[in-house]
């Protein structure tokens, strides 16, 4: 019989697997649907350990949202950060546009987003998606778009958002018109967001 002894994990180590857990957990129910009691069983941990980490539910979706949109921000950087940008080129355009569809194969980082931004019933999320949307904007004017140009491509990010949070790369069908849409929509990006058959 093997007594192995697993590792402890260091505190740093326990909040990052909550945080992991929270964002599965809130990504199928947002923050209304979600009890710190679901975000322990997720975690395999207890109940009063996530609070005593993270304080209230809120807290904690805040958390878990602000995580999932800076991950947004952070890839933009990224490229404006990896060397020049011309705003009139196309292909940096579709350099900033790949380093966007490379997130939407997360599934719980995208319906964390959106739980965030449709939960403007309460302040605090509301206060916080306003900011961080703020945050991103400002990161891709970055680029030397203008207030127009930006708001455009946030927008086109967003349309995608919604479609997947509706999964219709799933369901592409000649039959449906979203799929015309769908394909418009993703373009080379599809085959890596549809889950395999």
């Amino acid at each position: 019989m093997s007594t192995e002894r697993i590792p402890r994990m260091s505190a740093d180590d326990r909040r990052e697997l909550v945080l992991e857990a929270a964002t599965r957990a809130f990504a199928r129910g947002g923050f209304h649907g979600t009890s710190t009691d679901a975000v322990a069983r997720e975690a395999g941990v207890s109940q009063p350990y996530v609070v005593r980490i993270f304080g209230t539910k809120l807290e904690l979706f805040l958390e878990v949202f602000e995580r999932a949109v800076g991950r947004i921000r952070d890839a933009f950087a990224a490229v404006l950060d990896d060397g020049d940008f011309d705003p009139a080129s196309e292909d940096d355009k579709a350099r900033m546009g790949m380093a966007y569809s490379e997130l939407l194969e997360d599934r719980d980082f995208l319906q964390v987003m959106m739980h965030g931004f449709s939960s403007g019933g309460t302040e605090e999320i509301a206060a916080a998606a306003r900011r961080c949307m703020g945050e991103v904007f400002a990161t891709i004017k970055r680029t030397g778009w203008d207030d127009e140009q930006a708001r455009d491509f946030v927008a086109y990010g967003m349309l995608l958002n919604v479609m997947i949070s509706m999964r219709a790369p799933e369901h592409v069908d000649p039959q449906s018109p979203l799929s015309a849409l769908t394909l418009c929509a993703f373009g080379d990006a599809l085959p890596g967001l549809a889950p395999p058959a």
